[in-house]
Order: C-alpha cells, then sequence, then structure tokens
C-alpha cells in the first residue's frame, strides 16, 4: 500500500465552489521543481486548469524556486500540463464548455 504525503490544499476552493467530480492526475515537471515540491513550497491558491490544444494545463500554481539550484531553477507561475487519459480530457472539456463548471485543483501530493 503506497503512503501519500499531502503537500498542499486549496481550502479556498473547497470554501468558494461546490466540487462535483475529482481526478487524480501526474503533473509534468522540470528540473528543480520536484526538489521545491518535497520541502513543501508550493501554493495552489490561484490556481486553476485550462483545457487548450487537446492538453489539461494547471495555471496559477506557485512553485517557489529551490534555494541550491542557481541557474537550473524554474519559472515559478509558468503552466504545467497534466497527465490524464484522453477520454477524460474531452470529458472534462465539454463540461467546462456546456455546463460553465472550472475546474480547479484541490490538494498535491507524493505518493
Amino acid at each position: 500500500m503506497s503512503k501519500e504525503k499531502t503537500i498542499a490544499v486549496n481550502r479556498k476552493a473547497r470554501h468558494e465552489y461546490d466540487l462535483f467530480d475529482r481526478y487524480e492526475c501526474g503533473l509534468v515537471l522540470q528540473g528543480t521543481e520536484i526538489k521545491s515540491i518535497r520541502q513543501g513550497k508550493v501554493n495552489l491558491k490561484d490556481s486553476y486548469v485550462s483545457i487548450r490544444q487537446g492538453q489539461a494545463v494547471i495555471k496559477g500554481m506557485h512553485i517557489s524556486p529551490y534555494a541550491f539550484g542557481n541557474r537550473f531553477n524554474h519559472d515559478e507561475i509558468r503552466d504545467r500540463s497534466l497527465l490524464l487519459h484522453k477520454r477524460e480530457i474531452l470529458k472534462l472539456d465539454q463540461a467546462t464548455r456546456i455546463k460553465g463548471y472550472t475546474l480547479v485543483p484541490v490538494r498535491l501530493y507524493l505518493s
């Protein structure tokens, strides 16, 4: 059994939105981003997910620069791709267009 370590929780999303469906997906990271995430230096407060060109992309998620990363550090607020199945992406895209739903990340964890 894998243990999950919760890194960040978006409490604002739970308060401001009615949460209907939940999806678990992976996150594409670069360079020193995983080291900053393991230190807990991530903020989901103003982040949201948009779907463009058949890919789910998280926007506004802030990952602080790694202290020992020097020139290899990443951009703090860059768009990061989410790893979902194509049929899940199509379903989410249809829901956001027709029903007016918004996609927000609720929790970030490591397993």
